[in-house]
């Protein structure tokens, strides 16, 4: 009987034991996982913060009138005058 007893506690103390690490290791990767969702939450915010600087700058280079500069200054284009202008009318659907 004495023997089974000891034999009991050691198998309790064993389990005691491996719970015990089980529960630091787990703490660990825990942790672990923790800095590494907060590395991701930091590089989301950088990412948040350009996407909003490169919307701003996109606004800011497609303007209306930024961009009929460019193609007036760069390109050479221009508003066509009304005599440059040549109206072809379509007819309509069964008339000629």
């Amino acid at each position: 009987m004495m023997r089974s007893g000891l034999l009991t506690l050691a198998l309790l103390a064993f389990a005691v034991t491996s719970s015990a690490v089980a529960v630091v290791h787990v703490k660990y990767l825990t942790r672990v996982q923790f800095g590494q969702l907060q590395d991701l939450r930091a590089r989301r915010d950088a990412l948040d913060v350009e996407w909003n600087r490169l919307r701003l700058e996109e606004a800011a280079l497609s303007t209306h009138l930024r961009v009929e500069r460019k193609a007036r200054d760069e390109l050479g284009m221009f508003a066509p005058r009304v005599e440059d202008m040549l109206l072809i009318k379509e007819p309509v659907h069964g008339r000629p």
